[in-house]
């Protein structure tokens, strides 16, 4: 009793200077040695060829249609995510590697007993011996706000989710003491976060993960849970996939917040899935033409596109796209050649040319890439453009968001970019 006591009461003091302060967390492409996905044996363009597959698979949850408009994690395309980060949960902590994504919300691992479970490498949680796991009622507002809930013979609140790839995760939705370990080696620990127990799961998850972090919009995801001690505030800074061996962090609280040279801000806008972070994208400028956006499935005006860290590519809707293309093939001499996967614009990667500006405007804020934003090596032969058409829907990926810090504030509703060298941050 006495090491529950102090374990509580660390936890309570971890959360008191998270508060105060902030905190980081290590956050791992799924290509880093780090990650238990990594393969020795693929080459950077197995590995780039994968992600951009893995991108096309991911992207159809975000289409209005296959959107409901509550619990949109129950839309995430399973084993995904590009990025990785540790967690544990329970008292003692119990360590757990899962998918890190800002398109879904729920919280949720694999647990015992399991009447039906993925092949997973790591154990499963066993919640029956962590001392500070609560099952939640089904009169609790947690299981009242949460989409796809059912009620057990014992009153607990069972949570439900299905993904589109027929991939789902069904089980006990409770509250336990969650713990970041902290880039500063002391972790920060949160008592009573909702999380899913899942005790019936299948699909085409990977026996290398163990479950999926939310840090959406939604209610039940990390950020919100989180919202009071870290006040509504994240941010990361993703390295170049040419760095992925290295881990990125993701901070909250007072260290994520971006401020100083080449800030620009725009508009978080509240919409339905609150899910999914909405912005406003008003033109793309190709060197030195302008190209007006028109809007997309999403919306003609304000939050029009949605920018997503799970999802690789830069998508944009076809014939908005075609312009941009047009003006990037328009300035670009080198010879044109069939890229992978369904990439639409590739060159020869032995030709030498002169890649044009590209600046992003979203309301209120201009976002100029770099060169490693726009065009990326997906074989010895072929570089291609890290834009490409998707019908109907538009989403700011992550190859776009690499080498910029970029900020979340949900209490104040923006989102802040500044290019800086993610390898230092």
């Amino acid at each position: 009793a006495a090491i529950v006591l102090a374990i509580l009461a660390l936890s309570t003091l971890c959360s008191i200077e998270a508060q105060k302060g902030g905190f980081s967390v290590e956050l791992i492409h799924r290509d880093s040695s780090k990650s238990p996905f990594y393969n020795p044996l693929e080459t950077t363009s197995d590995r780039v060829t994968n992600a951009l597959r893995r991108s096309f698979n991911r992207v159809h949850r975000f289409k209005t249609n296959s959107v409901p408009t509550k619990a949109a994690e129950s839309d995430l395309t399973a084993d995904s995510g590009e990025y990785l980060m540790k967690i544990s949960l329970g008292t003692p902590r119990f360590d757990i590697v899962a998918i890190a994504d800002t398109g879904s919300d729920l919280i949720w691992t694999q647990c015992k007993p399991c009447s039906q479970c993925f092949k997973q490498d790591a154990p499963f949680f066993d919640p029956t011996k962590s001392s500070t796991y609560r099952k939640i009622s089904c009169s609790a507002s947690q299981c009242i706000d949460l989409d796809r809930t059912s009620c057990s013979t014992d009153h607990s609140c069972q949570y439900a989710v299905s993904y589109g790839d027929s991939s789902f995760s069904d089980g006990d939705l409770a509250a336990d003491t969650l713990t970041l370990a902290s880039t500063t080696g002391r972790p920060v620990a949160f008592p009573k976060t909702v999380i899913g127990c899942g005790t019936f799961n299948g699909g085409t998850f990977n026996e290398k993960t163990s479950g999926i972090i939310g840090l959406g919009g939604g209610q039940v995801s990390l950020i919100s849970q989180l919202r009071t001690s870290v006040a509504g505030k994240f941010s990361y800074c993703l390295l170049p996939i040419s760095q992925a061996g290295n881990s990125s962090k993701i901070n909250f609280g007072s260290n994520a917040i971006v401020s100083g040279p080449g800030v620009v801000s725009t508009p978080l806008v509240k919409k339905s899935p609150d899910t999914f972070y909405f912005l406003t994208l008003e033109a793309i400028t190709v060197g030195t033409k302008r190209i007006k956006f028109t809007g997309s499935s999403l919306g003609s005006e304000e939050a029009n596109i949605i920018i997503d860290s799970g999802t690789t590519l830069t998508l944009l809707p076809s014939d908005f796209y075609s312009e941009v293309e047009s003006a990037m093939t328009s300035q670009i001499s080198a010879k044109r050649i069939e890229g992978p996967e369904d990439v639409s614009l590739c060159y020869n990667a032995k030709d030498e040319f002169k890649i044009p500006d590209v600046t992003v405007h979203f309301t209120n804020a201009d976002v100029k890439l770099k060169p490693l934003n726009t065009f990326i090596r997906v074989s010895d032969t072929a570089i291609c453009f890290t834009f490409n058409s998707l019908d109907g829907v538009a989403i700011y990926g992550n190859l776009s968001q690499m080498d910029f810090l970029i900020g979340y504030d949900t209490q104040k509703q923006t989102v802040s970019f500044q290019p800086t060298d993610c390898s230092k941050n």
